[in-house]
């Protein structure tokens, strides 16, 4: 056969570097801190939730296309709860999608609201599937990049850089706070002005918050809590990173009726419906208590600042992430430059898998010296790497 067999617009994917760096953490006996999965279950109260909708047959079957009821009343209700006094409530029967994941909820936003031709916007670095699922849509990827400033230890979005990015055939923003890999969370300044431009240039955005309850410092500002973006704006957020429940793939979006409506028209061609049993936990899930959540970011934030301090005493420039559960750092200062060739040696030099920043940016020189970590280990994990990578600062 003469034709290729993967469509072009993927073809440039090819095999991601999660599954590369994964199966030598496999072959090699590493810690894997590359891949962003916690190693240990969230709540057991939620586990049994799902075992027993397993075991009354609810969701066995195929659930409603839009989510199952409970749901969608969970994720409204919410929303109405850590987002109510921003002004924020969503109708759960119209404004509320339930997705196989926050990923399928990217994939169906842009193919239901892009057109062959569409500009977006994206903040570079990026999670890749955002690169494939505009190439699907058919859409053009503008990057707009984030950059790190040693002076503050974050990185920073320039606005007037992104002002200068939208044109005629821009049709939409996609960001994401707070943010993978940098670990920044938007200020109101940025978002503000995120807002302002999307208002003025008429401009839809879908907006990646699977990390809402995952900020260390200050606080999560949902975009369309701000004047004129709810009704323009897609808000996805999902259970794996709540929760801990990463296979369960169940996630949701938030948006305006109609919005809601074309998603849902692109998402019922994709998985249809999924994950019927998960659905019922999920919104039991949604109800647990306040501690829950701040138990939750608090064993993070500890776990954050061992693996940092590890990571610096290591010989990295470290910088410290005030969301997410990753650290991005800056492997210059180990007298290495290539974040791809340093990651796929560093299990043999050290036991421990990273991911090369490099991959999640258009312009590779930019992400080059920078490597990922994930710290949403268990604390005896990530003192044991740190007490490995020790080893790169003594070589």
């Amino acid at each position: 056969m003469d034709r290729p067999l993967l469509n072009r617009r993927l073809a440039e994917f090819g095999t991601t570097i999660f599954a590369e760096m994964s199966a030598l953490a496999v072959r090699t006996g590493s810690l894997n801190l590359g891949q962003g999965f916690p190693d240990a279950d969230g709540p057991e109260e939620v586990r049994e939730a799902a075992v027993r909708a397993l075991r009354d047959g609810r969701g066995n079957q195929y659930p409603p296309g839009p989510g199952i009821p409970e749901l969608r009343a969970a994720v409204a209700a919410h929303q109405e709860r850590f987002y109510g006094h921003l002004g924020l409530s969503y109708d759960p029967d119209t404004e509320v999608l339930v997705t196989a994941g926050a990923t399928e909820a990217i994939a169906a936003s842009l193919l239901a609201l892009l057109e062959p031709g569409d500009e977006v916007i994206a903040l570079e670095p990026y999670y890749d599937s955002y690169a494939a699922c505009i190439a699907m849509a058919g859409g053009r990827r503008v990057p707009v990049t984030l950059r790190p400033h040693p002076e503050s230890g974050s990185y920073r979005l320039d606005l007037d850089e992104l002002r200068d990015a939208i044109t005629d055939k821009t049709r939409l923003i996609l960001l994401n706070t707070p943010h993978n890999p940098t670990g920044t969370v938007l200020t109101h300044e940025e978002l503000s002005a995120v807002a302002r431009l999307a208002v003025e240039r008429d401009l839809l955005v879908v907006t990646d918050e699977v990390y809402e309850h995952l900020v260390f410092e200050g606080e999560h500002l949902p975009l369309a809590s701000f004047p004129g973006m709810r009704e323009r704006t897609v808000t996805i957020s999902s259970a794996g990173k709540t929760f801990s429940f990463t296979g369960w793939k169940v996630g949701w979006i938030t948006a305006p009726a109609e919005l809601v409506a074309a998603v849902r028209s692109a998402k019922q061609f994709l998985t249809y419906v999924s994950a019927g049993p998960f659905q019922y936990a999920v919104a039991e899930a949604l109800a647990l208590p306040d501690s829950y959540f701040t138990g939750l970011r608090d064993g993070l934030r500890t776990k954050r600042d061992v693996l940092a301090a590890g990571l610096t005493d290591a010989g990295f420039q470290v910088f410290r992430p005030t969301g997410t559960y990753f650290i991005t750092t800056d492997i210059r200062p180990l007298g290495e430059t290539d974040g791809f060739a340093f990651c796929r040696a560093l299990p043999e030099r050290a036991g421990v898998v990273a991911i090369p920043n490099a991959v999640f940016y258009d312009h590779k020189d930019e992400g080059a010296p920078f490597v990922r970590f994930a710290f949403c280990k268990s604390i005896e994990v990530l003192q044991e790497a740190a007490g490995r990578l020790k080893a790169l600062a003594s070589g």
